[in-house]
């Protein structure tokens, strides 16, 4: 029999392909989301929608109405620019949020916590290519800040309650379902304007690199990590980089051409490089992360041809 497990996030990108995984192997699943990054599509059979806020009382209440045993947290402000515009919002629902919940699970059922933190702005301009987990943490965004804070937080339930904690650092993930609106998410971006004939804009001279992980990668982690004592860290990436302007080419090719890009300005403060290695998680699970990106490319293009008026509306 499986466990009860929340998943905040549920309805959005990554949340809904976990949530599709986890009731595959017989868990019940309750998901928390205020809908205000996902979707009542998104989300799959057999899971429980709730709409509320992370950082509401409904939200707490819930873990120990409805006797969860496991925290799986992806609800997020996750824009790293609008970080930079508003740190007290970032703050508030990164880290708020989380505090919000923690406090809930610490009185209830709940015996672990699964945390989406992120590879990509946590290590800030790295020494070395790629990136492990003992990298200095030199985040340059509120956003990477909040994401750092709340892992130090979850160190310290663990120390303090004995609550099972894994941080999943997350590189640039990119699939199905993911939304084109926004800042965040270049590869639906330029697949959504490509497919629907707009100009795709490439930021300054597109030789910033980035690590782009497959959201199926992603979820294989997440279930690899269920049920780990003790307080872990794990990057989730594949520890290949490819720059802006390589990666538009190979999306372009998965579906079928299009527009060339434009380059418009860079963006201030934006990373120059970001590239992390999943050697931890292969050593200590035995879990390989490393679908090539042409395959997830044209996977990711194949839903995005049959779902273009879906994503629009996203």
């Amino acid at each position: 029999m499986g466990s009860v497990i929340c998943v905040t996030g549920g309805a959005g990108f990554i949340g809904s392909h976990v949530t599709e995984a986890l009731l595959k192997d017989g868990h019940r699943v309750l998901i928390v989301d205020d809908l205000s990054g996902g979707c009542k599509e998104n989300v799959p059979d057999g899971a429980e929608l709730i709409v509320a806020d992370v950082r509401s009382d409904a939200a707490a209440r819930l873990l120990a109405e409805r006797r969860v045993e496991v925290l799986v947290h992806h609800a997020a402000q996750m824009d790293v620019r609008r970080s930079v515009v508003d740190p007290r919002f970032d703050a508030d629902v990164n880290i708020g949020g989380l505090l919000n919940l923690l406090e809930a699970a610490r009185g209830a059922s709940v015996r672990q916590v699964v945390f989406a933190s992120t590879g990509g702005a946590i290590y800030g301009e790295q020494d070395v290519f790629p990136a492990g987990e003992d990298h200095p943490v030199r985040p340059l965004s509120p956003y990477g800040v909040a994401k750092l804070a709340s892992e130090r937080y979850l160190y310290y339930y663990n120390q303090q309650y004995g609550l099972d904690v894994a941080c999943l650092r997350y590189a640039n993930v990119y699939g199905p379902r993911q939304s084109p609106h926004g800042e965040a998410g270049v590869v639906a971006i330029f697949m959504h304007r490509l497919l629907s004939g707009r100009q795709p804009v490439i930021n300054g001279d597109g030789r910033q690199t980035r690590d782009y992980v497959y959201v199926g990668d992603v979820v294989r982690a997440n279930l690899a990590v269920l049920g780990l004592p003790g307080f872990r860290i794990y990057n989730v990436g594949t520890a290949v980089e490819t720059d802006v302007n390589r990666l538009f080419e190979l999306i372009r090719r998965a579906v079928g051409g299009g527009p060339e890009a434009e380059h418009g300005p860079s963006k201030p403060g934006e990373q120059l490089r970001s590239c992390i290695t999943s050697e931890r998680l292969e050593e200590e699970l035995a879990l390989r992360i490393g679908t090539p990106l042409t395959d997830g490319l044209s996977i990711t293009a194949s839903w995005f041809r049959s779902n273009q008026d879906l994503a629009e509306s996203r």
